[in-house]
């Protein structure tokens, strides 16, 4: 009922002829677009299913009904004249078709639109756009209209999805993300009236990882000692501070990027810190820069313990609004993690990652008591799972060994 006047349907030639017959005047755009509406209307009188009402006085209106797609209730629509009706009826079907032809990619690019435009973690949208690519875009749900998705058939791709790629629980996890974004944004909009994730099994069996532990996710007493040393040493050697930025967040816990975007008016006083800024990349222009705002947020005030002051204390005025400098230039999350990096492999170690620091510092501040609701206030996280699933064992098997003992 609303196609385009000029379709892929038309040849080069017609297209071509029609051209010019628009631009010779032969063909006048306004005439044909009051035949098109006429000839559509006359559509709908023909179609429409409810009665069409004429108004009872001189003052009424004529009046209809249309079934709203979303709720299946009926609408009442009225015009004063029978053809402001039919041209408001004409509008109500021209966006029913619109919302019919949606498709499960269409969706997918008008969430990430908004998605990259809500969101401050432009990695996050990144990695829903490989996620898509990679399982979504290539699955039979691709080209479907999102109303013709039913559970079962939303079901069965998903299995096959898990099956064919070997998805382990939490990659799934992941893809059911990108999902429930997709389908939750369809319902705000109107275009479905319930998610069809809500009810949809998944019987396929995940692909079985290696469950993370204390020796894989943190650095435990005996690591720190000797990365400690190292730090020292390196520091002692080069005067680079970034050796003593590695060590102060065994005593802070900041995600890299909030580290290295410290400033020195975050120092309130002796014993906090004020975090509210971070580094941040630029996918398409790979360019770095410092952001106003944390990965989530929220400022956060961080206590300094007395081993952190010592190391603040430590570090040169180099007259910079930066903390951690080096060569005149603010230190970049990348350099973090390549100190990390070179001290394993001269040591013939496993590389563990800035990241690590944090499920260590968390772990710690766990195995001493501190409460968790306090860890998750540290660390920034929103919620208290995300605290969880930072917290390991940090301790060597003799040290867990006697406090199982002491315990028993």
């Amino acid at each position: 009922m609303c196609t385009p006047l000029l379709n892929n349907t038309l040849s080069v030639s017609e297209r071509n002829l029609l051209s010019e017959a628009l631009n010779r005047g032969i063909i006048k755009l306004d005439s044909v677009h009051d035949e098109l509406i006429a000839s559509k209307i006359s559509e709908i009188k023909k179609s429409h299913p409810y009665a069409v009402t004429p108004p009872n006085t001189p003052t009424g209106r004529w009046s209809t009904y249309f079934k709203d797609p979303t709720t299946g209730k009926r609408i009442n629509i009225k015009g004063k004249t029978e053809d402001e009706l039919y041209r408001k009826l004409l509008n109500v079907y021209c966006a029913q078709q619109n919302l019919d032809n949606i498709t499960f990619h269409n969706l997918f690019e008008e969430w990430i639109d908004y998605k990259t435009y809500m969101s401050n973690s432009p990695n996050t949208v990144l990695r829903h756009k490989q996620r898509f690519q990679k399982y979504l875009e290539t699955s039979s749900l691709d080209p479907m209209r999102i109303r013709q998705i039913s559970v079962t058939s939303l079901e069965k791709e998903c299995n096959k999805i898990i099956e064919k790629f070997c998805l382990s629980s939490k990659e799934w996890t992941n893809v059911k993300t990108i999902l429930n974004g997709m389908f939750s944004y369809a319902i705000r909009n109107g275009y479905l009236d319930k998610n069809p994730l809500d009810t949809m099994i998944i019987s396929k069996k995940f692909r079985q990882i290696c469950k993370k532990t204390g020796k894989t996710e943190t650095y435990n007493t005996d690591e720190l000692k000797a990365l400690f040393k190292y730090l020292e040493e390196q520091y002692e050697q080069t005067k680079d501070v970034t050796f003593l930025a590695v060590k102060l967040n065994f005593y802070l816990g900041l995600r890299v990027g909030e580290l290295v975007a410290l400033k020195w008016e975050d120092r309130i006083d002796f014993s906090h810190l004020h975090i509210k800024r971070e580094e941040v990349r630029n996918q398409d222009t790979n360019e770095v820069m410092v952001a106003d705002h944390t990965k989530t947020n929220t400022d956060r005030i961080i206590p300094l313990v007395p081993k952190a002051i010592n190391i603040l204390l430590r570090i040169p005025d180099n007259g910079s609004e930066y903390m951690f400098t080096h060569a005149g230039e603010r230190i970049k999350a990348r350099k973090i993690n390549y100190v990390l990096k070179w001290y394993a492999i001269r040591n013939g170690l496993p590389v563990k990652s800035s990241h690590k620091i944090r499920k260590t510092v968390a772990s710690l501040l766990n195995a001493n008591g501190v409460p968790i609701d306090t860890i998750r206030e540290i660390l920034g996280h929103s919620n208290l799972s995300t605290t969880y699933n930072y917290i390991y064992n940090p301790l060597t098997e003799k040290e867990t060994y006697e406090m199982i003992s002491k315990a028993l």
